[in-house]
């Protein structure tokens, strides 16, 4: 049946700016009076987010909510794949784990998960004047057209126009644009509306011959060409993010330490964006500088990036580290790393029943139990009583003595986190919780800065979804955007 006010992004590549396209997309049009909301399919990625209703969705997905100024719902993202192996994953439907498989059982499984990808746009279409669906890699992989339900399996199926995407960044845009409409079937192809190149630079003159040369081969239009937006930051579907700007004569080193498994690094924007802070994503001890604060993230397999981390010798680098006055901070698996040990009697991230010793560094214990904790949640801060806001997506639960030193109070009696009795270490399950300007601003204090330049954060990222929408407005009008969701333009 065919999908009203519905328009599918896809790419030519990961990271060819989808996401990116689909939250602008988002902004441009409620600011224009029309209620959308984002959907994909099917996303795998180690960043996500909790719904009100408690459910687990892709990061990307919030973002794009985010810039539709709508709360996240599962429905946005129905299907999401959390890797914790290099060949098997988390499978979560509609919010919740539904277990894990590896790829080639995965690949099987999909169809029976097409009936609720397709009932969850459906409920979308009900609710929305508009739907933005973001695809999945690139719909030329071949390999795994015959059970797809992210890509063009999803568009035939939903009947809906598809637009594609490609980076001129990474170069060879028009051979990318060229090979992956080749590779559709007859059918896909006839779903092509238009293709966007994304990121460009430099004289528009120069590249109007291939831009010709491509619309009289394939006989689709080049919608827009997005001009390369300097000093653009949107959270990151996935791929960590380097860029910051610094105050040279202000500011304390943080590094991040980056196991093969972190999850929800976007946790840590806020301190790379922060104009204070230097920060260091260090995958080894040699990446990283004399630190005033060292910080373990989320992780996606505890005991296996704890191994890891023992492996590259950063237990050492720590124990120097916090000798010499370093402050340290852990959230969700970074927390349960700094303590006596996890165990995993049920096998969650492991093939077996298994404990390890953890670091030592706070008196707790922690037991992987198979109820995942998903809650969005709001306290106040036990140290300076200012209120703050975070998630939790976590399946362990800790136990000991450290937990008598609670670093926050949630729903008015409920006590979160834990510190060492010289409050030197932090350790806290809830993630989202730099981005609460008090309580950044308290903890900058204590690893060791002296002045600190306000910086919020929250509002910050609005501005730069509207900065977005504005260039991508720029060089594709609204008009033109409407007329491919087939929008009244009234609306």
């Amino acid at each position: 049946m065919k999908s009203p006010n519905t328009l599918m992004v896809q790419g030519t590549t990961s990271d060819a700016g989808k996401s990116v396209l689909v939250a602008a997309l988002c902004r441009i049009l409620v600011r224009h009076g029309v209620q959308v909301a984002p959907f994909k399919p099917q996303n795998m990625a180690l960043n996500s987010a909790v719904t009100a209703q408690g459910g687990e969705i892709g990061r990307a997905q919030a973002v794009q909510a985010e810039a539709a100024k709508i709360p996240p719902h599962v429905d946005m993202n129905p299907v999401l794949l959390k890797p914790n192996s290099d060949i098997g994953a988390q499978v979560i439907l509609l919010g919740k784990s539904i277990g894990n498989i590896d790829a080639f059982d995965y690949h099987q499984y999909k169809p029976k998960m097409l009936g609720h990808v397709l009932a969850a746009h459906h409920r979308l279409t009900e609710q929305y004047q508009a739907v933005i669906v973001e695809g999945a890699g690139s719909p030329a992989e071949i390999n795994l057209r015959d059970r797809d339900i992210a890509n063009m399996g999803f568009a035939e199926e939903a009947d809906c126009p598809v637009i594609i995407v490609a980076d001129i960044d990474k170069g060879g845009v028009f051979a990318h644009l060229v090979g992956t409409y080749d590779l559709l079937s007859p059918t896909e192809q006839q779903r092509v509306k238009g293709f966007i190149i994304n990121k460009f630079r430099g004289d528009i003159s120069l590249l109007q011959p291939g831009i010709d040369w491509l619309e009289a081969r394939l006989g689709i239009p080049v919608l827009a060409t997005i001009p390369y937006i300097q000093n653009l930051h949107i959270e990151a579907e996935d791929a960590i993010d380097f860029n910051q700007t610094l105050d040279q004569k202000n500011h304390i080193k943080v590094t991040v330490i980056v196991y093969p498994r972190i999850s929800n690094h976007t946790d840590f924007d806020v301190l790379r964006l922060h104009p204070n802070v230097e920060l260091t994503f260090a995958r080894t001890p040699n990446e990283a500088p004399h630190s005033d604060l060292i910080i373990l993230p989320g992780s996606k397999n505890v005991q296996t990036d704890l191994a890891w981390l023992k492996q590259q010798g950063w237990q050492s680098v720590i124990n120097q580290h916090l000798r010499y006055g370093g402050k340290m901070l852990g959230i969700c698996g970074g927390y349960q790393m700094l303590g006596q040990s996890i165990s995993d009697p049920h096998a969650l991230e492991s093939a077996q029943a298994s404990q390890s010793q953890g670091l030592a560094l706070l008196a707790i214990t922690t037991e992987l139990q198979s109820e995942k904790t998903l809650t969005n949640v709001s306290g106040i801060c036990q140290s300076t009583q200012a209120p703050i806001k975070g998630y939790e997506i976590h399946l362990g639960v800790s136990q000991g003595e450290a937990l008598s030193r609670p670093l926050f109070t949630l729903n008015g009696d409920i006590a979160e986190g834990a510190q060492s009795d010289d409050g030197q270490i932090k350790g806290t399950y809830l993630h989202g919780i730099l981005d609460n300007q008090a309580l950044l601003e308290s903890w900058l204090s204590w690893a060791g800065l002296k002045q600190i330049t306000p910086f919020d954060y929250p509002a910050f990222r609005d501005q730069q979804l509207d900065y977005l929408a504005d260039e991508v407005e720029k060089v594709w009008p609204i008009e033109q955007i409407k007329g491919l969701l087939k929008l009244d333009s009234t609306q």
